[in-house]
């Protein structure tokens, strides 16, 4: 027995050493946890991972060697994008770092001789209190340290960002301390340490996001209005882009991104000063960049000096401010624009008591799409103030307003201000001399003499020519007949002088006369709405028959492309679900689509006025259906596949039997036969109907239209607008309600009162379901068409859970405000088109 004894303790001895290792290693062969606590030690081999699997924590080398190892954070899609690094000045030289909790609390990296590389270094009062802590890392990226007794966070990585802005992440400055927290470059790709730039908040006066270049200013975002930062293209509202400005108690003030999304962007500070955004493509395992600055010279800071504006598509760039001149013309003409302009004529101020004009009262010269100076001064008010307020300083030199920020006033010099092409920008004021008005309005009375004296030439040259013509033209109407054919033995036209010739298969053709005769001349009392492409008008052909002509408008933001592009499309469309187009017009610079009429028009005009009581369930559910089966054939069952864009009740029509029509293609996109989804630079459509993925990183699939028909359905189910939910302090959006109520058992709540009906209540909550299922915020847990439409007919009997919806965080009334770029969501009845999709 005594022997049994003497044979046992070697292997107990052993034992308890294995078992001691086990439990201070902490599981360290496969850690799967998201936090490390004082009784784990996190080797070199190991990581933790997010409970989202976002973000991974561990060991890495940048340059693929051992040879320089770094403690971090990274993506977990993407290795190679670090987000933040520990020992960032103080790389280790092996394999033997390791990361635990110190018996003072802190987070330390040690290398093999246990000596502390990096610590969180965090203090308390008195030293001697012990704290125990655990070190989580989040979804959001952010690596925190909390005492475990109270939650209370005692350091977290956000709150010493790097080179890359995370969502919930800071950036700040307290302009009474001056203490700030910025971005910070790394040296180079391949070396974290710090490098030249640095990016973050100035918010001295209206806060403003800068890069800077060794202190110095490279880029600068213009003034944050409550819902954007106005000098950034591609911006469009907290409600896409996620972005605010707030204050804390102590007077800091951060910026900061909280817009809730589960598919991965990132925002970095490159080593070589450039702020890039991008989105996380799963199908090429990539990112795809959606956004830079600068992007263009002009993005440079003051690139033109003093008194002057950049404009990227002028040639040179660089061009004095009305009123100024070059200071050195040598200089400027060589390309070198550093000096800036100067004043040609003194302001009324500046003039001798004995000048002639002494009296004569300054102006102002517009500019519009500006990025507006540095430097500026603000007062609230209403914006017919703000002239008045500038003349009567004699130090101000121009003038700017903005819904979101008052009156804005430059009294100094005027630096960096930048013209954009479109969807940026204020109009700025730019004070003259009344010498120089007088100058730009003598101009304008010549050139408008020129411009008569030519029209009257060229009137006489057109009769001519018409009377020339006339016989052909009587001709062109007789081969039109009474407007039902096409032009007989030709389907390739000319559209442009500069255009290739394009072939319209089996479209008929219409003379500007006769649209013209049919519309009254296009008479206002004909109109019947508007669009982003421009005024539908109705009209009657000779042979009676009602048609709707759509005329491009020359304020639309839409073009020959989008014109184009619906004359391809809908052309060879043929679906009782989608509206027939029956021929178009390309006379001049005349553009328009021939439509057939529906009589009852669109369904936001019966679904949101409260009086038409004529939708009853069986009508809407009807819609729903339809619609449905319009875009079934339109992803799978037509010749092209075509992807809408731009689906929204103002684009559903409904004719005589109340049966939808899905109209407007001049958004759509047609994929090639193998192709499921596309990116884009250019995102196009109506906020509130983007699908997330589409909105913020400019990818789109059958799954976006699908998202823009569950807002449908829910708008339908609600008789209420999305957007008319945003008027009310901290709402949560249509989608947001929704869901709320859904989670809530109180959906029948959301139910419109036209229609609660206790007879129908258990198909419109199936309805209401299969809306939720089509709003998921992931793009892959939306159902297709074809399985909505077998939802819909019960084929499909058990439903899926809905996750959550995309676009439900809360957001003000303040972020909805009027913006001078004209940047507001749209409100259901105007397609915006924004360049660079972010």
């Amino acid at each position: 027995m005594m022997g049994t004894k003497n044979s046992l303790k070697p292997f107990l001895q052993f034992l308890t050493v294995i078992t001691f290792s086990y439990f201070r290693c902490g599981f360290c062969s496969s850690l799967n946890t998201d936090t490390i606590n004082s009784t784990l030690i996190l080797r070199d081999s190991d990581t933790i991972h997010s409970i989202g699997n976002q973000f991974t924590l561990g060991f890495f080398s940048l340059n693929g060697t051992t040879t320089a190892r770094y403690m971090g954070i990274w993506y977990y899609v993407s290795p190679s994008s670090v987000t933040w690094v520990a020992n960032r000045e103080n790389p280790l030289h092996d394999s033997s770092g390791t990361v635990t909790i110190s018996s003072s609390g802190n987070l330390i990296l040690m290398n093999g001789n246990r000596e502390i590389i990096w610590s969180t270094n965090f203090t308390t009062s008195p030293s001697s209190v012990i704290i125990n802590t655990t070190a989580q890392l989040l979804d959001s990226g952010n690596l925190a340290l909390r005492e475990i007794s109270t939650g209370n966070t005692m350091w977290e990585s956000h709150r010493h960002p790097q080179n890359s802005f995370l969502p919930t992440m800071r950036v700040s400055h307290n302009p009474r301390t001056g203490a700030r927290v910025d971005l910070n470059s790394w040296r180079t790709s391949q070396d974290p340490s710090l490098g030249n730039f640095t990016s973050g908040l100035y918010a001295v006066g209206i806060p403003q996001m800068y890069i800077w270049e060794n202190g110095i200013p490279m880029w600068r975002s213009g003034p944050w209005n409550g819902r954007i930062l106005t000098g950034v293209t591609g911006m469009y509202s907290v409600y896409v882009d996620g972005f605010n400005v707030a204050n804390e108690d102590d007077g800091t003030v951060y910026f900061t991104r909280s817009f809730r999304q589960r598919f991965i962007s990132r925002n970095i500070l490159n080593a070589s000063g450039v702020l890039v955004e991008a989105s996380w493509d799963e199908d090429l395992n990539n990112w795809n960049v959606t956004w830079t600055a600068p992007a263009n010279d002009c993005d440079y800071y003051n690139r033109c000096g003093a008194f002057s504006v950049c404009f990227i598509n002028d040639l040179p760039i660089c061009n004095c401010l009305r009123g100024y001149e070059p200071r050195n013309r040598g200089e400027w003409g060589r390309g070198v624009w550093s000096g800036g302009c100067v004043r040609r004529t003194p302001l009324q101020c500046e003039r001798a008591n004995n000048a002639t004009d002494r009296n004569r009262e300054d102006g102002f010269s517009r500019l519009s799409l500006i990025k507006v100076p540095d430097f500026m001064q603000w007062s609230t008010g209403v914006e017919t103030e703000c002239e008045s307020l500038c003349l009567r300083n004699c130090s101000c030199l121009a003038y700017a307003y903005d819904p979101g920020i008052g009156c804005m006033f430059w009294n100094e010099t005027l630096i960096d201000v930048q013209r954009f092409s479109a969807s940026a920008g204020s109009d700025f004021y730019v004070r003259v001399a009344y010498s120089e008005l007088v100058d730009e309005r003598n101009n304008r009375v010549a050139i408008i003499v020129s411009v008569i004296a030519s029209l009257f030439v060229a009137s006489i040259c057109l009769f001519l020519a018409w009377w020339m013509c006339k016989r052909k033209r009587k001709n062109a109407k007789s081969a039109h007949g009474n407007g039902e054919n096409g032009v007989s033995g030709s389907s390739e036209i000319v559209l442009r002088s500069d255009m290739d010739n394009v072939n319209i298969e089996e479209l008929p053709l219409y003379s500007f006369e006769i649209l013209a005769n049919a519309t009254n001349n296009f008479d206002l009392g004909k109109k019947l709405g508007m669009g982003g492409f421009g005024p539908v008008f109705k009209g009657k052909l000779a042979n009676g028959r009602d048609i709707a002509v759509k005329r491009l408008s020359a304020a639309s933001g839409q073009g020959f492309d989008e014109f184009m592009n619906e004359v391809v499309v809908i052309s060879k469309l043929q679906h009782r679900n989608l509206v027939r187009l029956l021929g178009c017009c390309v006379e001049k610079e005349e553009k328009m689509l021939i439509y057939e009429y529906l009589q009852n028009g669109s369904l936001d005009v019966f679904l949101f006025d409260k009086t038409q009581d004529v939708l009853d369930w069986r009508k809407r559910f009807n819609i729903i259906e339809g619609i449905g089966r319009g875009l079934l054939y339109l992803h799978r069952d037509s010749r092209l596949k075509i992807i809408h864009r731009d689906l929204k009740p103002s684009n559903i029509l409904l004719d005589d039997n109340w049966n939808p029509k899905i109209s407007d293609f001049g958004m759509a996109r047609i994929f090639g036969g193998n192709q499921d989804q596309a990116n884009t630079g250019k995102v196009v459509g109506t906020y509130g109907y983007m699908a997330p993925e589409y909105a913020m990183g400019g990818r789109f699939s059958e799954k976006s239209d699908v998202f823009s028909y569950g807002v449908l359905v829910l708008e339908i189910i609600s008789g209420r607008r999305n957007t008319s939910f945003y008027s009310d302090e901290f709402s949560l959006g249509l989608l947001g309600y929704a869901w709320k109520l859904w989670n809530e058992d109180n959906a029948t709540d959301l139910i419109d009162k036209r229609i609660s009906d206790p007879n129908f209540r258990t198909e419109i909550m199936r309805c209401m379901h299969i809306g939720l299922l089509c709003v998921q915020e992931v793009s892959k847990d939306r159902p297709t068409m074809s399985t909505v439409l077998s939802m819909l007919s019960s084929e499909i009997v058990d439903l899926q859970v809905p996750e959550h919806p995309g676009f439900t965080d809360r957001w003000s009334r303040t972020h909805v405000g009027s913006s001078s770029s004209s940047n507001a969501p749209s409100a259901n009845n105007i397609t915006h088109t924004v360049m660079e999709g972010r």
